[in-house]
């Protein structure tokens, strides 16, 4: 099907790209300033600012309380933004979403960003935080009232690529803790070679993120030593999918990134895992962080809350 219309709407404002240097610090403040103020956003029983020390550094995370209860689960989320954009802030109202629909308590990392912290920073830190709150969760059950079940992880675009490569990481380090992943339109190959999967033709430009924006826009992670060969920056190269959690991999049909996405979760089933694609009709790239305020939109964040174990 066609773009959404509301969405369409969005794109027709969006100046065309002018071929100008991306410059990481305005594009962040310009991030920042559209944040909305704290009484916009959706309501949780509790937001608490914290910091992780792990075996990474000390993790800035924000854990999100969806109501009182005797114990959670728990969901590790990891914000995308071309592994240079996004913060705690600009995905605030996602953490939140997914706190108030699975009924977990959410963990949101602040990773740290290329270009200033070069491979692997952010995702060490990303395994770091996941690591911790199994350990918080076994060690001191009363903080985070863990229920010994779920401990998920999920992510969108660049943070789709940190889940898959957090949870090759932890199979290959025999950490088999996590139960779930959930990746939401990830980026997981970062060789942009246009024949390699149609999508990044069919959807080359006028949806949001265009094919000819993935090189400068991964640009600051690759030049600070992300190989894109190497399967922890391009988690499609990984030969063994055996072994790894169960998935739930979210699509969107006008997106470049559309097919690669799709490649891994049948790649996932033919490795035994139990791995469900769902492609969202007439969304594009960043749907879940940009236009879940559409219904259809918002269900993919309610998909995650029955993949998870049926939510509230």
């Amino acid at each position: 099907m066609t773009i959404h219309p509301e969405i369409a709407k969005i794109l027709a404002t969006l100046p065309a790209p002018d071929g100008s240097p991306l410059d990481p610090a305005a594009m962040r403040a310009g991030e920042a300033a559209q944040v909305p103020p704290l009484q916009e956003r959706l309501p949780v029983h509790n937001v608490q600012d914290a910091t992780a020390a792990t075996p990474s550094g000390d993790v800035p995370v924000r854990i999100y309380t969806p109501a009182e209860a005797d114990s959670y689960g728990l969901l590790v989320y990891f914000h995308g933004g071309a592994f240079f954009l996004g913060s705690l802030d600009t995905h605030d109202h996602v953490a939140r979403a997914l706190a108030k629909e699975t009924g977990h308590k959410v963990i949101s990392v602040g990773y740290r960003l290329a270009p200033e912290a070069a491979f692997p920073a952010g995702l060490d830190d990303c395994y770091a935080v996941v690591r911790w709150a199994a350990e918080q969760a076994a060690e001191q059950g009363a903080a985070l009232k863990w229920d010994g079940k779920t401990l998920a992880i999920a992510g969108d675009s660049s943070g789709g690529n940190f889940v898959a490569a957090v949870a090759a990481k932890a199979h290959d380090d025999g950490f088999f803790g996590i139960t779930h992943q959930v990746l939401y339109y990830p980026s997981l190959d970062l060789d942009f070679d246009v024949e390699r999967y149609a999508s990044l033709r069919e959807n080359a430009e006028g949806y949001g993120l265009e094919t000819a924006g993935l090189k400068p826009f991964n640009a600051f992670y690759l030049d600070g030593g992300a190989d894109p060969a190497d399967p922890l920056v391009s988690p499609i190269k990984r030969r063994d999918l055996a072994g790894l959690p169960p998935a739930l991999v979210i699509t969107a049909e006008h997106d470049p990134l559309r097919d690669e996405g799709e490649l891994y979760g049948r790649r996932l089933r033919e490795a035994g895992v139990e791995a469900t694609v769902s492609r969202y009709a007439g969304a594009n790239h960043g749907f879940v962080a940009n236009f879940s305020w559409i219904p259809e939109f918002y269900a993919a964040i309610e998909e995650t809350a029955t993949f998870l174990g049926g939510g509230q």
